[in-house]
């Protein structure tokens, strides 16, 4: 598969010495560039999806007329994660 590129960016040069800062040990400029790219389209990716199912969420209520409170939800919540503490403590 033959490779792209990316389309240059233009930074202050105080930018690229607080990125080079960062860098870990043997990393290039290059590829931390590209794993902060892949990083960022993932989160994106994951936000677009967050959207999609509050979405879906929200049409299907609306449709059925079935809706909770938050303070119901978060309740629920807050014994789902109480209880895997709990279990997590007795392992």
């Amino acid at each position: 598969m033959k490779t792209a590129q990316l389309p240059p960016v233009r930074v202050t040069p105080a930018v690229r010495e607080e990125i080079e800062r960062v860098l870990h040990e043997g990393e290039s400029l290059t590829q931390f560039v590209e794993k902060a790219t892949l990083d960022a389209a993932r989160r994106r990716q994951a936000q677009q999806a967050f959207i999609a199912r509050g979405r879906a969420s929200l049409a299907k209520a609306r449709k059925t007329g079935e809706l909770y409170a938050a303070e119901d939800a978060l309740s629920a919540m807050r014994e789902r994660l109480n209880a895997r503490i709990a279990a997590l403590r007795k392992t």
